[in-house]
């Protein structure tokens, strides 16, 4: 049998529920739910039997079935090193770094006799590094294999492609089998919100699961979040063991954490672990202390004790709405209803934000060429905040963080700058902005006050991209940002939904209108978002546990449009509002 053949057929053994990984042809690599607000822990795993090398086999087989084989992590990779002449040199690890390609290459000999090339081909979508962190990197690659017949005449690998080091070529098809992705939770710098921080892990066996997420999480974020999280696990924390008793599960570190925040470290395990159906309840043991107990917790834990800790922040039933009004006022929406705040002339702004204590509201002028501000009174004038310098330039629209923060980017054609304004302290420019090369038209800081979300133009097309923003004294530093998905062709318009998903305004081709969707912000699959007819959709916002808002254009007439019934994500589009630009208050 030849290699490409058996590496086809090989056995695959899917263990537990029904479903599996599927990661989209850009962005970032990641796997679709199995539901709304899950994470993959019970999804199916599906476990890669890899095929031994044979007696028969050619060159050029023997490559493409180490690429195969490579695949299956059981014993540190014992098949895969069969197809060495010397496996000492070759040591990924568990957890390696990665190069993920779009398909299986095609190997190619070069030269004849007993020592040849074997070149491989392929397109790189992306790389996963060895905490965890993918990051899409596309380009073509190329690997030469030095390919020997041994004293029995059997070809065997002798040399690796200098060019990959440790790095294993991975196609996608292969991640979504063996990889799966995981939120570790670390926290913001108000020392009490937790920041997600999505990783891939290698899946060997369920059973281990639950030892490599306390591990990853105790090994601190990865490169794209450091620095503006803090974990609060000491340095050189190890994890001594997991045992169940019953319905408990005992998570044992080592004495290194007895120097440790007991609550902090207790609520970062919570959400890390909470995911993961065999885990309802644990406890928390420091070895030389025995078990510890979390001030004002008790000895046992379950994730309801650390519910403070939610990225959403505090949250409340009472979500409070704003439009711009038909008359152009700023106005609350009661009852489906524009009830103007602001009435004084000259009091229009376009695409408001409402700050956290309810006393202002930003917005842009008409032409967006101006940041406006206005007190949230009914004799309030707009004040100029900020005129854009550049004749081309324009301000997106403004919003503001959870400490009274507000954000907004001036840009033109090809560069942007990053503008903020902490509360009592005049607007100042960002020193560090990631994405100071390219226009954007739209920002968005989620609610844990770390990531940021925006809309950036990246190869003549408009992105979403996530970035983190970390502070350091009076230094912020808004940058690392990682293209969220490539399943849009273009995007108009985004808010934050909740701490892992964006809803947003966008087309999934050219020839399409735009719609909304809901866009997980760790990758995986975008879904569209209700039924019916929007007219032309305009803007969008949202807030955790509450409908989102969608502004439209509907023959000439300005609406905003919600669900009939927003638990629903298919449920019909109602547009009974009459106003323009939706808002809510933070």
């Amino acid at each position: 049998m030849k290699a490409p053949a058996a590496v086809a057929t090989a056995a695959m053994l899917a263990l537990g529920a029904a479903g599996c990984a599927a990661m989209p042809g850009g962005g970032r690599v990641t796997s679709v739910k199995a539901q709304e607000r899950s994470e993959q822990a019970d999804e199916s795993y599906v476990r890669v039997i890899p095929v031994t090398p044979q007696n028969n086999w050619s060159a050029k087989d023997i490559v493409s079935g180490f690429l195969a084989a490579s695949a299956s992590f059981d014993d540190d990779h014992k098949v895969a090193k069969e197809y060495l002449a010397n496996a000492n040199g070759w040591r990924p690890g568990p957890r390696p770094s990665v190069a993920v390609l779009a398909d299986r290459p095609v190997p190619k000999v070069i030269g004849s006799g007993d020592q040849v090339t074997v070149r491989v081909t392929g397109y790189q979508l992306g790389i996963i590094t060895p905490d965890g962190q993918y990051t899409a990197f596309p380009k073509s690659v190329q690997a030469d294999y030095q390919v020997t017949r041994n004293a029995q005449h059997q070809w065997r690998i002798s040399a690796l492609p200098d060019t990959l080091g440790q790095t294993m070529l991975l196609t996608k098809n292969d991640v979504e089998q063996v990889f799966r992705t995981f939120n570790l939770y670390y926290f913001a710098p108000d020392r009490h919100t937790l920041v997600p921080n999505g990783v891939f892990l290698p899946l060997v066996n369920r059973e281990d699961l639950p030892q490599r997420v306390v591990q990853a999480v105790i090994a601190g974020p990865t490169s794209w979040l450091r620095g503006a999280v803090q974990s609060y696990f000491p340095h050189g924390t190890r994890l001594l063991g997991l045992t169940q008793d019953k319905d408990v599960v005992t998570v044992d570190l080592s004495k290194d954490a007895a120097d440790g925040d007991v609550g902090r470290m207790s609520a970062q395990l919570a959400w890390s672990l909470g995911p993961l159906s065999e885990i309802k309840q644990w406890r928390l043991r420091i070895e030389g202390r025995g078990i510890v107990t979390p001030p004002g917790k008790s000895q046992i834990q379950t994730l309801r004790d650390w519910q403070a800790n939610t990225p959403d922040g505090p949250t409340s039933d009472d979500h409070r709405v704003y439009a711009i009004g038909a008359a152009g006022h700023l106005s609350t929406v009661r009852n489906n209803f524009p009830i103007p705040v602001t009435t004084r002339a000259p009091g229009r702004i376009l695409r408001p934000a409402v700050s956290p204590d309810l006393r202002e509201a930003a917005g842009l002028s008409p032409d967006a060429k101006q940041l406006l501000v206005t007190a949230m009174t009914s004799n309030a004038v707009p004040r100029v905040l900020r005129t854009a310098q550049d004749p081309e330039g324009r301000f997106t629209p403004p919003c503001w963080d959870r400490n009274g923060t507000l954000w907004t980017v001036e840009t033109s054609p090809g560069k942007s700058m990053l503008w903020k304004q902490d509360p009592g302290k005049p607007m100042k420019q960002v020193a560090h902005w990631g994405l100071d090369g390219r226009e954007i038209y739209a920002l968005q800081v989620a609610r844990d006050g770390v990531r940021v979300a925006v809309i950036a133009k990246i190869d003549g097309r408009k992105q979403v991209q996530i970035g983190r923003i970390a502070k350091n004294g009076d230094q912020v530093d808004a940058g690392s940002f990682v293209p969220v998905s490539s399943e849009l062709t273009e995007t108009d318009d985004l808010a934050w939904r909740d701490y892992d998903t964006l809803a947003v305004l966008g087309r999934k081709s050219d020839n399409t209108q735009v719609l909304p969707y809901l866009m997980p912000v760790d990758g995986s699959a975008v879904t569209s978002l209700g039924v019916g007819s929007l007219g032309e959709p305009v803007s969008i916002t949202a807030t955790p546990n509450a409908p989102v808002l969608i502004g439209t254009k509907n023959s000439g007439q300005s609406l905003v449009c919600r669900q009939s019934a927003f638990r629903d994500r298919d449920s019909e589009w109602a547009c009974s509002i009459p106003g323009s630009d939706p808002t809510y208050a933070y």
